[in-house]
């Protein structure tokens, strides 16, 4: 299932020691509303074994800064607390899960 990551619980979420995928959107925005539904299908697929999450960029200041997002949606995903790989605007679920196949 496909948590909220925000401000304040990104640190917390990172020391659980698992890769994350972070897909920063907002529900104003189209193409984040086409990629809502395939962040959650992976979030089930990869449970217990990736952490898949949204930030909303109009509700979070500081991690959309932190990982300088300019444009969403953008895919961000992360091992070991470090960026490995991106991906920005509408993409189809087999490239989001080859990055998340990546990770493991």
């Amino acid at each position: 299932m496909t948590i909220e990551i925000t401000d304040k619980n990104y640190e917390q979420l990172v020391a659980q020691g698992k890769p994350m995928v972070i897909d920063f959107n907002a529900e104003w925005c189209g193409p984040c509303r086409k990629m809502a539904p395939i962040i959650d299908m992976l979030a089930e697929k990869y449970d217990g074994q990736v952490i898949i999450g949204s930030c909303n960029v109009d509700e979070n200041e500081e991690l959309p800064a932190k990982f300088g997002v300019y444009s969403i949606p953008a895919i961000f995903f992360i091992k070991n607390g470090e960026t490995t790989d991106k991906s920005v605007g509408a993409v189809p679920a087999s490239t989001v899960e080859a990055k998340i196949q990546a990770l493991l």
